[in-house]
């Protein structure tokens, strides 16, 4: 293995980023229920949106310090590929829709929901699209349409989607697999 070094601050600045994150997300929340009145509430809802964001992006880093130092041991458990595949939907919102038929897989649930979500997000961003369509078909989910141009950046090959990047590498530290068939994104998840 290389040295880690760097990676390993990566994931210290992560850890030491949470608690400004953790003190502005509090102090939103606190304000949300005090009901201050218009245009403050919206501006409260747009802190609390950040904040969130900020934290998928700091879980998303200390996985790739994780899994690029060595560090990484996935916390694997049962879950089915449709029900994976339709809460990633959940997380996308309206422009995402999730079916087919799952099977059962072994996979560290939420950063397996988190990365089909990237995976979904970053065709929908990159692509232009307006709706984006995850396919359970057993160990699969299929992601769907992927232009052509969107192809290297969902797959993390041109670094331009954090998620997406952090997704792939997610899916084959877990022994699953990430690639373009068509226009179609299929990520194999283990069984």
């Amino acid at each position: 293995m290389a040295d880690d070094s760097f990676a390993r601050f990566v994931s210290l600045a992560c850890h030491d980023l949470r608690t400004p994150l953790a003190t502005v997300s509090g102090f939103a929340h606190t304000l949300r229920q005090n009901e201050i009145g218009q245009p403050a509430d919206r501006y409260v809802e747009m802190i609390q949106a950040a904040s969130g964001q900020i934290a998928e992006i700091l879980d998303d880093l200390g996985l790739a310090a994780r899994i690029e130092s060595g560090r990484f041991a996935p916390n694997l458990a049962r879950a089915d590929s449709l029900e994976l595949a339709q809460a990633a939907a959940g997380r996308v919102g309206e422009k995402a829709r999730a079916g087919g038929t799952g099977a059962e897989v072994l996979v560290e649930r939420d950063s397996t929901e988190r990365g089909l979500a990237a995976f979904a997000r970053c065709v929908l961003r990159h692509g232009g699209l307006e709706q984006v369509e995850l396919t359970a078909d057993g160990a699969v989910v299929a992601i769907s349409p992927v232009l052509e141009s969107v192809g290297p950046i969902v797959l993390g090959d041109d670094l331009k989607d954090l998620g997406s990047v952090v997704a792939r590498r997610l899916v084959e530290a877990t022994s699953g697999s990430v690639e373009l068939e068509g226009a179609r994104l299929v990520v194999r998840l283990p069984a």
